[in-house]
C-alpha cells in the first residue's frame, strides 16, 4: 500500500477522532513522520502508532480534515463511492419531484437544484457541490480537495452520465488567500450559458455561478422560503438582504399584496428584478431598493405584516462574535419596530460561531429593546440536502426563528 506521511497524536488526544469527529487540531499533534505540505494526504495515528483515519493536511489550527476512517488509497473509485452515497441521500430527499435520473415527475412542484455535497455533512470536508439542472458547481474550501478536483470530475461524469451538461470550478473565492491567487475559476467539463434557469418548488430562478455569490444561489433557504408561503397571502412583506429575491418570489406567488426587496448590492437587486420578471412578467406588486438595510429601516415610515431578515454572516471567527451579536440585536430590534401588530418575523443567522442558544438570547434582547410581546412559532434550520454530521455539530450553521409579534 502507498505510504503517506503520518501524524501521531499526543497521549489521550485521540478520543475525538475515535468518535469520528472530522477535524484534528494542531494542538493534539505530537509529531509528524514524513514530509507534509498544505493539501497533502496524511494518515493520523494515536500515540502508540495505531492507525485512526486519513485526511488532508493544512498548516493551521485545524491541521487535518478527515475523509476516511479506513486505511485506503483515495483514487477515482474511492471518490465516486463517496459521491454516490451523497447522491443517494438527495434522491431520497427529492423523491416525488424527481425520479432517480432527475427527470421531472410533478412540474407544478418541480425542484431541479440541490446541494449534492455539503462538506463534513457528507464525509467530504472542504468540498461543496451544488447541482443546477444538469450543471454542477464545485467549491473547494481546502487545498487538499482542490488538488483532487480532476478525480472528482471523472467520478461525477460517471455518476451523472449524459444528463451532465457542465462542471464549473468556483474555488478561487473559498481557498486560503495565498493559494487562491494562483487559482482560476472555470469549466472543468462542458460549458453552459448563464444565467441558467432552474426550478425550486415550481418557482423559476436564473442562476449565474460565474459572477453570483457562493455557487450562484442560496439553496439552504429552500424549505424556509416554502414556509414563508404559508404566511404571505394577503399581507405586505419586506424581504431584507434579499440577494436574488428568493423569499420575494415565494411571497408573491403565495398572494402577498405587496413585496419590498432590499439589498445593499445593486447587482443583487438586478438579480431580484430579473427573477420577479421571469416568474410574473411585468406588473407584479413588487418594489426593490438598493440600500443598506439598517439605513432603510431607520428611514422608512412604512410597517409590514411579514418581514424577512436574512443577513450575511456577521462573524466568521470567535474574535468577532461579540460584535456580531450586537449587530444581530440592533437589526432585529429595528425590524420588530416596523412590524404591524400581529406581524410575523422570519429572522436568521448563518454565522457558525453564533450558536442556536446565543442567537435565541440575542433575539430575546432585541424584543425587549423594541418593547413588544413575541411568540416563537417555528425554530428552523438548514434543509436536509445540507446535512449535519452527527459527530460534527459545528456543521449546523443556519439557525432561524419565526416570530409572532403583538
Amino acid at each position: 500500500m502507498y505510504s503517506f506521511p503520518q501524524i501521531f497524536l499526543k497521549p489521550n488526544r485521540d478520543e475525538a477522532v475515535r468518535r469520528f469527529h472530522p477535524w484534528v487540531f494542531s494542538g493534539a499533534i505530537a509529531r509528524v513522520k514524513g514530509q507534509t505540505a498544505d493539501g497533502e494526504i496524511v494518515e493520523v495515528c494515536d500515540s502508540r502508532g495505531q492507525y485512526l483515519a486519513t485526511g488532508h493536511f493544512h498548516n493551521g489550527n485545524i491541521a487535518v480534515k478527515l475523509f476516511s476512517y479506513e486505511q485506503i488509497v483515495p483514487d477515482v473509485a474511492f471518490w465516486k463511492q463517496k459521491l454516490q452515497k451523497a447522491l443517494t441521500v438527495r434522491q431520497q430527499i427529492l423523491k416525488g419531484t424527481f425520479d432517480i435520473h432527475h427527470s421531472e415527475l410533478d412540474t407544478s412542484n418541480a425542484t431541479n437544484c440541490y446541494r449534492l455535497v455539503h462538506g463534513e455533512g457528507d464525509g467530504l470536508p472542504g468540498l461543496i457541490i451544488d447541482y443546477y439542472d444538469g450543471v454542477l458547481v464545485m467549491q473547494a474550501h481546502s487545498i487538499g480537495m482542490y488538488r483532487v478536483l480532476d478525480e472528482l470530475t471523472l467520478a461525477l461524469r460517471e455518476l451523472y452520465g449524459e444528463e451532465l451538461k457542465a462542471i464549473y470550478n468556483k474555488s478561487a473565492e473559498t481557498l486560503p488567500d495565498e493559494f487562491a491567487k494562483s487559482v482560476p475559476n472555470g469549466y472543468l467539463y462542458g460549458q453552459c450559458a448563464v444565467p441558467h434557469p432552474v426550478k425550486e418548488n415550481g418557482h423559476t430562478f436564473l442562476i449565474d455561478w460565474e459572477t453570483g455569490q457562493k455557487t450562484g444561489f442560496f439553496l439552504d433557504q429552500c424549505d424556509n422560503r416554502q414556509l414563508l408561503s404559508k404566511y404571505a397571502a394577503g399581507r405586505n412583506v419586506l424581504n431584507a438582504f434579499c440577494y436574488s429575491g428568493g423569499f420575494s418570489i415565494y411571497a408573491l406567488e403565495a398572494g402577498a399584496t405587496s413585496v419590498d426587496s432590499v439589498d445593499a448590492s445593486k447587482k443583487a437587486i438586478e438579480l431580484t428584478n430579473r427573477n420577479v420578471e421571469a416568474n410574473f412578467g411585468e406588473g407584479a406588486p413588487h418594489q426593490s431598493y438598493a440600500e443598506d438595510v439598517m439605513k432603510f429601516l431607520k428611514e422608512t415610515t412604512g410597517t409590514y405584516d411579514v418581514m424577512v431578515l436574512d443577513p450575511p454572516a456577521y462573524a466568521k471567527s470567535m474574535s468577532a462574535r461579540h460584535r456580531a451579536v450586537q449587530g444581530y440585536k440592533r437589526l432585529n430590534a429595528e425590524g420588530i419596530k416596523h412590524l404591524k401588530p400581529n406581524g410575523i418575523l422570519f429572522t436568521f443567522s448563518c454565522s457558525q460561531v453564533v450558536d442556536r442558544e446565543l442567537f435565541y438570547n440575542t433575539i430575546v434582547a432585541a424584543a425587549i429593546e423594541a418593547g413588544r410581546q413575541v411568540r416563537v412559532l417555528h425554530q428552523i434550520t438548514q434543509p436536509p440536502d445540507h446535512p449535519v454530521n452527527l459527530f460534527h455539530p459545528e456543521g449546523s450553521y443556519l439557525k432561524g426563528l419565526v416570530l409572532w409579534v403583538e
